[in-house]
């Protein structure tokens, strides 16, 4: 009886370096958000290049090419789904579980956005994308850190970012959102070229970091691909293309780990990095 009191209430184990670390980011971040210059939104911020209308739909090409967001989410919970307790750690499974919800909700806001674009349907919009950045965060925190880093990390994104947005709907500041924004996708840049955990999920954070921010340099050239393209598609709409694409990473990891389970065939949902990931030690660093 005293052993199993002594068991309950033992102390948590002590912060490592690498958590520490996480917050301290966190901390730095948030000083960024809160003391730094006001940020307004592009007085251009709704000036999209292709606004055809197509089959009845305002903005088509914009609104409809957020289907692969749609079909990345759902997907992304089938496999998972499949994969069921062979996840490393429970904080992996609901961050990644956020991650491939969030992209369903990236998909309607993004569409009710671009039907019809002003600030209130971009509130939406970038509520839904604060879903899928918590899910990454968390999951790559979790990777790479610690399972209970994992879950701070994203209850701190789902905490922050609809804080940041309410101080832009409120005060036109746009500088937390970004803070949001770009410092979470920093930190999973800096996780990539952290050791992964011991039988953690093979997972590439610098994979997804790359189809990103490529993603966003088509963004800022909207316009300019538009003209190159002969008026066929725009920057913004290969944008949302290319920021589903950033979701294979993460179905990659999920079917190696799926293919990996007893009684399944390896030829069955196979990925291609599996090979690269069964040959390497489970702690080597990815980017």
């Amino acid at each position: 009886m005293h052993f199993l009191f002594l068991h309950h209430c033992r102390r948590p184990p002590a912060w490592s370096r690498a958590e520490t670390g996480l917050l301290l980011g966190a901390v730095a971040l948030l000083a960024v958000a809160w003391f730094g210059p006001a940020l307004p939104a592009s007085v251009q911020q709704h000036d999209f290049a292709d606004l055809r209308t197509l089959w009845g739909i305002p903005c088509a090409m914009d609104v409809l090419s957020n289907l692969p967001f749609a079909f990345a989410g759902l997907y992304g919970l089938v496999v998972l789904r499949r994969v069921g307790p062979a996840m490393p750690d429970a904080a992996s499974r609901a961050s990644a579980t956020l991650f491939f919800a969030g992209l369903l909700c990236t998909a309607a806001g993004s569409a009710v956005y671009h039907w019809q674009p002003q600030d209130a349907g971009l509130l939406w919009d970038r509520l839904g994308m604060v879903l899928p950045f918590a899910g990454l965060l968390g999951l790559t925190a979790a990777n790479r850190v610690s399972e209970r880093s994992g879950w701070a990390v994203a209850a701190a994104v789902l905490l922050a970012g609809p804080l940041a947005l309410l101080w832009w709907s409120y005060r036109g500041n746009l500088l937390p959102w970004a803070v949001v924004q770009f410092g979470g996708m920093s930190v999973v840049l800096v996780l990539a070229f952290v050791p992964r955990r011991a039988g953690a999920l093979a997972l590439y954070p610098g994979a997804v970091i790359a189809l990103y921010a490529l993603a966003k340099l088509f963004e800022a050239a909207d316009h300019a691909v538009f003209g190159a393209t002969a008026q066929w598609v725009s920057g913004h709409s290969l944008k949302h293309v290319l920021a589903a694409g950033a979701a294979w990473p993460v179905l990659s990891a999920l079917a190696a780990l799926h293919s990996d389970r007893p009684g399944v065939s390896h030829t069955t949902m196979r990925s291609p990095w599996a090979q690269e990931s069964t040959s390497q030690p489970q702690t080597g660093a990815g980017a």
